[in-house]
């Protein structure tokens, strides 16, 4: 079973489309005949192997993709950025309102926090939800980004009262400096997003979450730090190594931006874009926020 969780896998856009993105399939017409782009079925599903398995620029001899000739219906990056906008604008306004709504002092702070843990549990399910539906769905994308929020509002209010004020507004700066710099690396060529980069990612991934959650269950049920992944020196280390790994996954969300419009996606798969793209920063805002945390629990 291919997962869609961000963490374990970089999910193309629908199954149902077959533009070329990572690996075209084999046999499969070249980029620019007249052979439909979208016959050939799910260009990243697992059962065919690694999704780079067969490049499509690799008869091509440069990194950037050829253009397919624009089709009517077809994303475009404004689709992407509007579409990704509108998912991070929600994300940001429902953090803002459960800051603002859900106070974190003492007579309201298991309050507060039981309705944040609620609302991740859920804007988790529908994350996983979507990322198994074949087809994009809006109404489950915003959902997610608005029970997301609330999830971050209260966390971070929590974390600037609790701990130290301000580090709420370094997490974000961080998280913006993060993207911008990666989205500079990409277009300058710095990060080549091929299959080794594609494997050692999720390789490095899969190690992460796992010890995460091996930590998570020796924290639950024997107490204390647990394996003490999440605080003190190993707590530093692992949040840098949780930064890097977002850092990681945004240049494999912009390579399938760039590979949905050179081969000419179906618009509604900005949706999908916008959805990983959010997920990623979400992850990276998360790391940073508790890197921050640890260093400055231990001033």
């Amino acid at each position: 079973m291919e997962s869609r969780n961000p963490v374990f896998s970089r999910r193309g856009f629908s199954r149902d489309n077959g533009y070329a993105g990572f690996n075209a399939q084999a046999g499969g017409p070249a980029v620019g005949t007249q052979a439909n782009p979208y016959a050939q079925g799910d260009p990243y599903a697992q059962q065919a192997g690694n999704p780079y398995a067969q490049n499509p620029y690799a008869q091509q001899g440069v990194g950037v993709p050829p253009q397919a000739p624009a089709t009517p219906g077809a994303m475009t990056m404004d689709d992407v950025v509007a579409r990704t906008a509108t998912t991070l604008g929600t994300v940001v306004v429902t953090a803002v309102l459960s800051w603002l709504l859900l106070p974190v002092d003492e007579g309201n702070l298991n309050k507060s926090y039981g309705i944040a843990v609620g609302a991740g549990l859920v804007a988790m399910v529908l994350a996983l939800v979507q990322s198994f539906k074949r087809r994009p769905s809006p109404a489950l994308i915003m959902s997610y980004a608005a029970l997301e929020g609330v999830f971050l509002g209260v966390i971070s209010s929590a974390v600037s009262t609790y701990i130290a004020d301000g580090v709420v507004a370094q997490a974000v700066l961080g998280t913006m400096a993060v993207f911008a710099g990666v989205l500079v690396a990409y277009k300058a060529g710095w990060i080549r997003v091929n299959r080794r980069f594609y494997g050692f990612v999720m390789a490095a991934a899969l190690g992460f979450v796992l010890l995460m959650a091996v930590n998570l269950l020796f924290t639950v049920f024997g107490g204390g730090d647990g394996l003490g992944f999440r605080s003190g020196a190993l707590g530093i280390v692992f949040g840098v190594i949780g930064i890097i790994l977002g850092a990681c996954f945004l240049a494999l969300d912009f390579k399938q931006v760039e590979d949905g419009i050179a081969y000419g996606a179906p618009r509604e798969e900005a949706w999908l874009a916008a959805f990983g793209l959010t997920l990623t920063l979400v992850w990276i805002y998360m790391e940073f926020l508790r890197l921050l945390s640890i260093l400055n629990s231990s001033d």
